[in-house]
């Protein structure tokens, strides 16, 4: 069996930010850790990012753009990429999920999914 030459899998890590969140105003601070990891076998350009962040209430705001943290990685087959960003929201728990834009070595495009991940700060669930 051939490997897929467009693969690349993703992984979120988030956790709550206490010291950057104020419930009184209401604000919930999160931060998130992607890897991002190219499991083809040809090399990969992350060109941009395309999210859906929900809030607790449904509101869904979409957030695209150019690459991830003013960059733009070039994955050979076998090498990942790390970063840690943050979302704010106004309610205490919600979700992300949206999608990478790459352009492989050969000159094809294809997204990446990224999973739906929880955003979830303290005392919210049981």
């Amino acid at each position: 069996m051939s490997l897929p030459k467009y693969r690349i899998t993703i992984s979120a890590q988030p956790r709550y930010l206490p010291e950057q969140s104020d419930p009184t105003e209401p604000r919930y601070a999160f931060a998130y850790h992607i890897t991002i990891r190219n499991e083809g076998t040809l090399s990969a350009k992350l060109i941009s990012r395309h999210w859906f962040i929900t809030d607790a209430h449904g509101n869904t705001e979409e957030v695209e753009g150019e690459g991830v943290i003013g960059e733009q990685p070039l994955l050979a087959p076998g090498e990942s990429f790390e970063y840690t960003s943050g979302c704010p929201l106004a309610t205490p728990f919600g979700s992300m999920r949206g999608s990478y834009h790459f352009v492989a070595e050969d000159s094809m495009q294809f997204d990446a999914e990224i999973p739906e991940f929880f955003l979830v700060g303290p005392r919210t669930l049981h």
